[in-house]
Protein backbone atom coordinates (compact mmCIF):
# COMPACT_ATOMS: atom_id res chain seq x y z
CA UNK A 1 0.00 0.00 0.00
CA UNK A 2 2.99 2.36 0.16
CA UNK A 3 2.68 3.31 -3.50
CA UNK A 4 -1.07 3.83 -3.34
CA UNK A 5 -0.74 6.05 -0.25
CA UNK A 6 2.10 8.24 -1.46
CA UNK A 7 3.56 9.97 -4.47
CA UNK A 8 6.56 7.61 -4.49
CA UNK A 9 7.15 5.51 -7.59
CA UNK A 10 9.21 2.81 -5.79
CA UNK A 11 8.69 1.04 -2.47
CA UNK A 12 10.44 -1.60 -0.37
CA UNK A 13 8.79 -3.80 2.25
CA UNK A 14 10.50 -6.03 4.83
CA UNK A 15 9.09 -8.65 7.17
CA UNK A 16 10.77 -11.44 9.04
CA UNK A 17 12.18 -12.94 12.18
CA UNK A 18 15.52 -11.50 13.25
CA UNK A 19 15.54 -13.30 16.61
CA UNK A 20 16.69 -14.24 19.03
CA UNK A 21 13.14 -15.56 19.65
CA UNK A 22 10.01 -15.90 17.57
CA UNK A 23 11.08 -18.55 15.09
CA UNK A 24 9.15 -21.71 14.27
CA UNK A 25 9.80 -24.87 12.28
CA UNK A 26 8.25 -23.29 9.19
CA UNK A 27 9.83 -19.87 9.74
CA UNK A 28 13.04 -20.17 11.74
CA UNK A 29 14.97 -17.19 13.03
CA UNK A 30 16.67 -15.56 10.07
CA UNK A 31 13.69 -15.95 7.72
CA UNK A 32 13.14 -12.67 5.90
CA UNK A 33 10.66 -11.65 3.22
CA UNK A 34 11.49 -8.66 1.02
CA UNK A 35 9.33 -7.00 -1.61
CA UNK A 36 10.07 -4.25 -4.09
CA UNK A 37 7.54 -2.44 -6.23
CA UNK A 38 7.50 0.18 -8.95
CA UNK A 39 4.35 1.85 -10.13
CA UNK A 40 4.86 0.51 -13.65
CA UNK A 41 5.75 -3.12 -12.75
CA UNK A 42 4.46 -6.08 -10.79
CA UNK A 43 6.04 -6.39 -7.31
CA UNK A 44 9.05 -8.64 -6.81
CA UNK A 45 9.02 -10.83 -3.70
CA UNK A 46 11.89 -12.84 -2.24
CA UNK A 47 12.16 -15.16 0.78
CA UNK A 48 15.66 -15.33 2.25
CA UNK A 49 17.25 -17.28 5.07
CA UNK A 50 20.05 -15.48 6.93
CA UNK A 51 22.35 -16.77 9.65
CA UNK A 52 23.75 -14.91 12.62
CA UNK A 53 22.54 -12.95 15.59
CA UNK A 54 19.79 -10.32 15.48
CA UNK A 55 22.11 -7.52 14.40
CA UNK A 56 23.76 -9.61 11.66
CA UNK A 57 20.39 -10.68 10.27
CA UNK A 58 19.19 -7.09 10.23
CA UNK A 59 22.35 -5.90 8.46
CA UNK A 60 22.09 -8.64 5.82
CA UNK A 61 18.44 -7.73 5.28
CA UNK A 62 19.21 -4.05 4.73
CA UNK A 63 22.10 -4.90 2.40
CA UNK A 64 19.98 -7.12 0.15
CA UNK A 65 17.03 -4.70 0.22
CA UNK A 66 19.25 -1.84 -0.93
CA UNK A 67 21.11 -3.94 -3.53
CA UNK A 68 17.84 -5.02 -5.15
CA UNK A 69 16.47 -1.49 -4.96
CA UNK A 70 19.53 -0.21 -6.82
CA UNK A 71 19.05 -2.94 -9.45
CA UNK A 72 15.41 -1.92 -9.81
CA UNK A 73 16.34 1.73 -10.25
CA UNK A 74 19.15 0.92 -12.70
CA UNK A 75 16.72 -1.12 -14.79
CA UNK A 76 14.47 1.91 -15.12
CA UNK A 77 17.06 3.53 -17.37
Amino acid sequence: GALSRSQAWVAVAVSGIAGPDGGSEDKPVGTVYLAWARRDQAPMIQRLQFAGDREEIRRQTVRVALERLIELLDASG
